[in-house]
C-alpha cells in the first residue's frame, strides 16, 4: 500500500495504537528550553519518576536570555529564575545542557541542526510551537505543553492522535530577491491561519527542492502558523551535504547504513494524501504582513485588502487588527516609516540570512531614525558572521551584533519593542503584544527587513 513520507516515519515510531484514540509514538529527539520545562520536572519529582532515556534530551535556554552582557548575571529576576531552573534541572536528571556561556549555546530550533541532533527520519518534539522547524531534514516534528514534555521525559513516548496528510507544492522557480521566508507568507495568506488546522505538511515541488536547507528550515518554521500541525520535506543529497559532518550526525559506516535508510524517506509515487495544494513561485513577490496575525499579507508593494467575507464577526475582528497596527483597507504600505528592524529568531537567524542581509546593506548605512537588533540564533552562527567577515561589513553599514538568542521575536527578555512603535521583523508572529505591550509588528523576510533598515521605511528590495 502506497504510503506518504510522514505515513512512513509515524508508523515506524508507533509502539501502540488506540482503536479510535491516540497513537502510543516513541519519539527520537527531544529539546528542552526554559520556559515549558519546570513543572514537568516538578511532577517527576513528584512522583519519584527519573528520566528514562536521558540520552534523547537536549536543554539550552533561548527565551529569556539577553543579548548583551551574557557574562553578567540576569537583571530580569523572572528570567533569571527560569534560566536558573533549567540549569538546576538539567544537573538533577543527568540532561545534556548548552547553558548560558556555553560554546553551543543558541536558539534550540537553530542549534539542533547545526549540531547533528536533527536527523530524517527521526521524531523530534519540543515544549514550543516552532519545532515544526525540523521537519526540513524529513522529519516527524512538533511542538507539545507542558504535560506532554513530562510524558516524553518519563516514558520517551508521547500520546498523539494521528494528523491528517497534505502535499502543498510550489512549482516553478523563485523571481530574484524572493527569500525563502516570502514564499511562507504567501503560502500562508493563501492557505489562511487554520487552513492546515489537523494537517502535517509535506511541502514539495521545484521551488522548494531548489532551497538550501537553512531556507527549507524557515519554511517548515512556519508551518505552525497556518494551523498545521507540523511540516516537513523529503530528505535528499542537500539534506545529506548539510548533515554530514556535525558532531552528533552518524560517522564511518554508521553513516552509509543511514544514508541508505534515509533515501527511502520519500513518498512513494502513487501515496494519496487527504488533501493537495499547488502554488506557482512566479507568483510570489517580496512580502509583509500588515495586521495581528501572519495569514494577513500581501506583497510589499499591494494596498490592504478590504475584508473578504460576509461574517460581521470576522469583519470586526479584521478592522480591529487594523485599528491596532493604525493601518486602514486600501492603505499602501510602502513608504511608511519604520522606527525597529529585527533581524533573528528561529525563522530566520541562521548565517544565510545574515550573509543576504550584509550583502544588501554593503555600500549602504542604517537609517539614523532605525533601530535595528541583530540578533544571530547562535554562538556558531555568530563565529561564521566573523569568520566570512560579515561582521564588518555590517559595522561600515552602522549595524551592531547583538549576542545570540530569541530576543525581540517575543517580549520574554530585555529586547522589548516600545508602545506603538512599528517594527519589520523577521521572526514569526506578530500578534498584538507579540514584541512588547503595544508594539507593532511586520513581518517581512531578511531583504525586505534590510531595505526598511538603510531607507528608514517600508521598502521594495528590488527598487534598490
Amino acid at each position: 500500500m502506497a504510503r506518504t513520507l510522514f505515513d512512513k516515519i509515524w508508523d515506524s515510531h508507533a509502539v501502540n495504537t488506540v482503536e479510535g484514540g491516540p497513537t502510543q509514538l516513541y519519539i527520537d529527539r527531544h529539546y528542552c528550553h526554559e520556559v515549558t520545562s519546570p513543572q514537568a520536572f516538578d511532577e517527576l519529582r513528584k512522583r519519584g519518576l527519573k528520566v528514562f532515556r536521558p540520552e534523547r534530551t537536549f536543554c539550552s535556554p533561548d527565551h529569556n536570555i539577553p543579548t548583551l552582557n551574557q557574562d553578567k548575571p540576569i537583571s530580569d529576576p523572572v528570567s533569571r529564575h527560569q534560566v536558573e531552573t533549567l540549569t538546576r534541572n538539567a544537573s538533577e536528571f543527568g540532561l545534556e545542557l548548552f547553558g548560558l556561556g556555553h560554546p553551543k549555546n543558541g536558539i534550540i530550533h537553530v542549534i539542533g541542526p547545526e549540531n547533528g541532533l536533527t536527523l530524517p527520519g527521526y521524531t523530534i518534539v519540543c515544549g514550543d510551537s516552532h519545532t515544526s522547524t525540523h521537519g526540513a531534514f524529513g522529519a516527524v516534528a512538533f511542538g507539545i505543553g507542558t504535560s506532554e514534555v513530562e510524558m516524553v521525559l518519563a516514558s520517551q513516548c508521547i500520546l498523539q492522535p494521528k494528523p491528517k496528510t497534505m502535499r502543498i507544492n510550489v512549482e516553478g522557480k523563485l523571481r530574484p530577491v524572493v527569500t525563502a521566508k516570502d514564499v511562507a507568507l504567501y503560502i500562508i495568506s493563501k492557505m489562511t491561519t487554520g487552513g492546515a488546522t489537523g494537517y502535517f505538511v509535506e511541502y514539495a515541488g521545484e521551488a522548494i527542492r531548489n532551497m538550501s536547507m537553512e531556507e527549507r528550515m524557515t519554511v517548515c518554521n512556519l508551518s505552525i502558523e497556518m494551523g498545521a500541525r507540523g511540516g516537513m520535506i523529503a530528505p535528499d543529497e542537500t539534506t545529506f551535504e548539510y548533515v554530514k559532518g556535525r558532531e552528533y550526525a552518524p560517522k564511518g559506516d554508521a553513516w552509509d547504513k543511514a544514508v541508505e535508510y534515509w533515501r527511502s524517506l520519500a513518498s512513494d509515487d502513487d501515496a494519496v494524501f487527504d488533501k493537495e495544494v499547488t502554488f506557482d513561485a512566479a507568483d510570489i513577490e517580496p512580502r509583509i504582513t500588515f495586521g495581528t496575525n501572519p495569514g494577513m499579507g500581501m506583497s510589499v508593494t499591494d494596498t490592504i485588502p478590504p475584508y473578504q467575507g460576509d461574517d460581521e464577526t470576522g469583519r470586526a475582528s479584521y478592522m480591529k487588527s487594523l485599528d491596532y497596527m493604525r493601518f486602514a483597507p486600501g492603505e499602501k504600505l510602502e513608504g511608511t516609516p519604520v522606527d525597529y528592524v529585527f533581524l533573528g529568531s528561529c525563522t530566520n537567524g541562521r548565517v544565510e540570512d545574515f550573509r543576504a542581509f550584509a550583502r544588501f546593506v554593503e555600500g549602504h548605512h542604517k537609517s539614523p531614525g532605525v533601530t535595528a537588533w541583530l540578533v544571530p540564533g547562535s554562538w556558531s552562527v555568530l563565529s561564521q558572521i566573523k569568520e566570512e567577515g560579515l561582521d564588518r561589513i555590517l559595522a561600515d553599514a552602522g549595524f551592531e551584533l547583538r549576542q545570540p538568542g530569541c530576543s525581540a521575536c517575543l517580549a520574554m527578555n530585555d529586547d522589548k519593542v516600545p508602545a506603538g512603535k512599528l517594527c519589520i521583523s523577521t521572526s514569526n508572529r506578530n500578534f498584538e503584544g507579540r514584541q512588547g505591550p503595544g508594539a507593532r509588528t511586520i513581518l517581512a523576510g531578511p531583504l525586505v527587513a534590510a531595505a526598511a533598515a538603510i531607507t528608514g521605511k517600508i521598502t521594495d528590495p528590488r527598487k534598490i
